[in-house]
Formats: C-alpha cells, structure tokens, sequence
C-alpha cells in the first residue's frame, strides 16, 4: 500500500454497490436546498466507469422529455447516498459513448 492508499482509505465507503457498464440504476442524491436536505432520484444507463480511490466516478446518461441529460458522480461522494440497479445490462464496450447520439434522435 502506497502512501496515497493509506491517506484515502479513511474517505472511502465501505460498502460499494455493484454495478457495470450498461445496467440501468437508480442514483440517490443528498441535495442541500436552504437549511433543509432531501433525497433526489437520478435514474439512467451507466455509459462509464472510471478511476480507482477517490478519484473513482461514473457516468450516467438519461432521456427525459426529449432531452439527454449526463451527470458524473464521485462513487465516494457523501452526496451520493445510494446506487441500486433497476435493470442488469449487457454490454459488449466499456465505454457506450454511442448511446449519447442514440438517444438524442428524434423517434
């Protein structure tokens, strides 16, 4: 164990879900709004996966009302409370940037 390991094993959680790329989960964000805080449901396709410690992330990708919405989350982030999978997929990359311009087409 290097010297950042031994520094970063105090910020990391404990319990990681387990997900891939290609399943579909839901993201469940601590937001702040005012002196109050709630949770809020970010639901899409993993697209990436990337890093390692804290540095690790991932990348989820939504259509909403015609729209294609991305956001990043740190795994370890105290903001994200928890990652569950809705649906196990199958992917064949290990990164599906592709989707991006699948689903911004008009159906």
């Amino acid at each position: 164990m290097n010297k950042i390991d031994w520094v970063e094993k105090d910020y990391l959680k404990k319990t990681l879900p387990k997900f891939k790329v290609g399943d579909q989960v839901k993201v469940s964000l601590r937001v702040r709004e005012g002196d109050k805080t709630r949770i809020q449901i970010f639901e899409g396709t993993v697209i990436r996966k990337r890093g390692r410690g804290t540095c690790a992330t991932f990348t989820v990708l939504k259509k909403t009302h015609g729209d294609v919405v991305e956001k990043i989350f740190p795994i370890h982030s105290p903001q994200v409370e928890d990652v569950t999978v809705a649906v196990k997929g199958k992917a064949r990359r290990a990164k599906l940037y592709y989707l991006r311009n699948k689903f911004s087409k008009v159906s």
